[in-house]
């Protein structure tokens, strides 16, 4: 089974959301990226974003987590149907990386994909490479972060 198969090209897939806590935000950026208005929500008040705002990193990497948590019930959904998913990665990069507006505390992302593309590899039988949107819209429905990847599909 190939994935334009499962989902038509230009469809938005909903793949999962994420609520964004002060104490998930500070975890997160103490460890990976300790800027002080990731880290303290007293001196975010007084910076460029007036609050206390998840990192670029920390609303990506919610991103891939809900992209794993929907594709393996996904694989699991077509599996029950008797149809044999796709099995997918790695993924060969993304480009064009935008954080569009910043996640506060208290945001809830609402992350989505896109099928822009296919093409079989010449070199590879069974092979296809896919070119995807990949976004979060906040609570507002406003654009929060926004990326091109590919992904490696074994059919």
């Amino acid at each position: 089974m190939k994935m334009n198969e499962l989902y038509a090209v230009g469809e938005r897939i909903d793949i999962g959301s994420h609520t964004f806590t002060p104490e998930g935000i500070v975890h997160f950026a103490s460890r990976f990226d300790p800027q002080i208005f990731h880290m303290d929500a007293e001196a975010a008040k007084h910076s460029l974003f007036g609050g206390l705002c998840a990192s670029g990193w920390h609303s990506c990497s919610m991103w891939m987590r809900s992209f794993v948590d929907f594709w393996k019930s996904e694989q699991a959904r077509l599996i029950a149907e008797g149809k044999t998913p796709p099995i997918l990665g790695p993924s060969p990069g993304f480009k064009n990386l935008q954080w569009l507006r910043p996640v506060f505390a208290g945001d809830t992302i609402s992350y989505g994909v896109t099928i822009l593309d296919s093409r079989p590899l010449a070199s590879r039988a069974g092979w296809t490479l896919y070119t995807l949107a990949c976004d979060g819209v906040n609570q507002d429905g406003a654009p929060a972060l926004r990326f091109e990847s590919s992904v490696l599909a074994f059919e």
